[in-house]
């Protein structure tokens, strides 16, 4: 009769192959591998973060501040790394001859990169580098001339969202429309709206 104290760390399946239970030293060997991989990650994660927080604040300056990007000794233009497709679709403007309907003003704001990829009500993806705006009413697919007062800036933007639910906002722009008319660095301003009727 065998002991019941005694244990044997090999256990034997088909008499030929063996399962040999590893050391506690191996054991503590392959945990502290583990350890020093999870550090290595975390840390990596971090590194993203403070990437994304980077990226985030360069993408918040006005256009003229970021027009030129120091990089180390050698400075790149923005506007020279800029797809043309991107360039063409910010430029969009509307026919002057175009007829309008004046819609008033109201508070206008604007939303960009925390919110690029979702989907808006009319099904399209939300894209802040596209001249768009959401507005609680207006037919989805209607084109909307936004001008902001206190430059005399405007921008033609279509509407493909519904919204803005925060307050008493008119409307809510992308973030290139509201580049294009100055709202960036304020993140609200008064706005007037026409209703463009080509």
């Amino acid at each position: 009769m065998q002991n019941s104290n005694q244990f044997d760390s090999s256990i034997s399946n088909s008499g030929d192959t063996t399962f040999t239970m590893p050391s506690r030293r191996e054991r503590l060997r392959v945990l502290m591998r583990l350890k020093s991989q999870r550090q290595l990650m975390l840390a990596a994660i971090a590194g993203l973060a403070v990437l994304a927080a980077g990226l985030t604040a360069a993408l918040a300056l006005q256009p003229e501040e970021r027009s030129s990007v120091s990089l180390g000794k050698s400075s790149v233009s923005v506007e020279a790394m800029r797809p043309a497709a991107l360039a063409d679709d910010m430029v969009e403007e509307a026919p002057a001859a175009s007829a309008q309907r004046e819609l008033g003003g109201g508070e206008a704001s604007f939303y960009g990169q925390e919110l690029a990829g979702n989907p808006t009500a009319s099904g399209e993806r939300f894209d802040p580098n596209k001249l768009t705006a959401a507005h609680r009413t207006l037919p989805l697919g209607s084109r909307l001339r936004v001008t902001n007062p206190a430059n005399g800036e405007s921008v033609v933007v279509r509407v493909n969202d519904r919204g803005p639910y925060h307050g008493n906002r008119a409307i809510d722009l992308s973030y290139a429309a509201a580049r294009q008319i100055g709202l960036i660095s304020s993140g609200v301003g008064q706005v007037r709206m026409a209703l463009l009727l080509d």
